[in-house]
């Protein structure tokens, strides 16, 4: 009994004292129980950064995209369409948060459907009416054979959104029409985006912007926005962008504006005038578009959080006369193997590119006709480094 106690009592002792996790295990001189030796870890996978803004910083930098505008100003006109065309169809999604919205084909891009892919995204002036443009978009797409294939030909998916600028050229009727549209696209290009009063920027409250960032996996994200809306981009205590916080280097080129031309500044609602008192404006469009291979769900996800981006760049916003909505495009075909890590480093990307291009609409906006004076107009000192950009 004496022996079977002891014999107990020492197995008792290697178990807890030489506990074994995992298979290998050695014999400790010094004390006689077994160890275990240390599990290797996983290698952790290189975390994702920012590069860099892309080499034009615009949406163009995206591989894929061509972006073509047309804008009238004058005899009544002052508005436009732009239009982001692909090359061979984009995944894409969409993230409406405003409760004024003016779209067309959004729920095509409901996850899950027939249609995965879009040949075209078009965002316009003209109110609702402004809608037709997008005819004239998939007029040119037809007869380029840009198209979901069915029988006897192809069917164009081009979603569209609009923004209100209708009467700001002094005639209400004189809006987008199909012939913007087709004209828009016909003018597509690869080349860095012209921003400012261009486009969906020409009758827009504070003009059209774009930015785009390089993430060191490779991808590229880049923004467009037609930005109108009833909130203010600007800081009523400083007079800067909201924005400012996502400058990438010294892209703004903007400085802190005299305490003399802020206070002169701050009037009107929301602190600097930014016309929402004397002018019809709501609704901030956007589309935010990749070259990463994201699936119909991915690109509605990036789509949600790049609203984010308006949200850091603009008080109040997604307001009840707001139609705010982001589309999200993505110009690779979805591969199925990007990991959380990867899709949450282009999704932020996506909401930060958004906010900077808003500052980008903000800094490029001038006065038009009676539009409202330019920020740099406005806030001459913040722009002393702007000379010649």
């Amino acid at each position: 009994m004496h022996q079977r106690n002891h014999s107990a009592a020492r197995r008792w002792h290697l178990t807890v004292c030489g506990a074994v996790v995992g298979a290998a295990t050695f014999l400790l001189p010094s004390h006689g129980v077994l160890a275990q030796t240390p599990a290797a870890r996983p290698a952790q996978p290189p975390r994702i950064t920012v590069v860099g803004p892309g080499p034009s910083n615009t949406i163009s930098d995206v591989p894929g995209l061509k972006v073509g505008q047309y804008s009238r100003f004058g005899e009544g006109y002052r508005s436009g369409t732009t239009v982001i065309r692909t090359e061979k169809g984009a995944t894409a999604g969409y993230s409406q948060m405003g409760g004024a919205p003016g779209t067309k084909e959004t729920d095509l891009l409901k996850p899950g459907g027939q249609v995965r892919e879009v040949q075209a995204i078009m965002l316009s002036g003209g109110s609702a009416f402004g809608l037709d443009a997008a005819t004239g978009v998939m007029r040119w797409m037809e007869e380029h054979n840009f198209g979901v294939p069915v029988a006897g030909g192809v069917v164009p998916i081009v979603p569209a959104a609009i923004l209100m600028d209708l009467g700001r050229g002094g005639d209400f009727k004189k809006r987008p029409d199909a012939d913007f549209g087709y004209k828009a696209t016909e003018a597509a290009t690869s080349e860095p985006v012209k921003i400012g009063r261009e486009g969906a920027g020409m009758g827009a409250g504070w003009g059209l912007g774009s930015a785009s960032v390089k993430l060191s996996n490779g991808y590229t994200v880049g923004a467009i926005v037609g930005l109108n809306p009833a909130g203010s981009p600007v800081d009523p205590k400083t007079c800067l962008p909201y924005g400012m916080l996502l400058e990438l280097g010294n892209e703004f080129h903007l400085v802190q504006p005299s305490a003399q031309e802020c206070a002169a500044a701050a009037t009107g609602r929301g602190g600097p005038n930014d016309g929402s008192d004397n002018a019809v404006t709501n609704t901030t469009i956007a589309v935010v578009a990749t070259d990463a291979p994201l699936e119909d769900l991915e690109a509605e996800r990036m789509a949600v959080i790049a609203n984010d981006g308006l949200a850091r760049a603009i008080r109040p916003i997604h307001g009840i006369g707001d139609g705010d909505t982001v589309f999200g495009m993505a110009t690779t075909s979805p591969s199925h193997n990007l990991t959380n890590a990867e899709l949450g480093a282009i999704f932020n990307a996506a909401a930060d590119v958004l906010g900077r291009a808003v500052v980008h609409a903000v800094i490029s906006s001038k006065q038009v006709g009676n539009s409202r004076v330019g920020y740099c107009q406005q806030y001459p000192s913040a722009c002393v480094l702007r000379v010649g950009k």
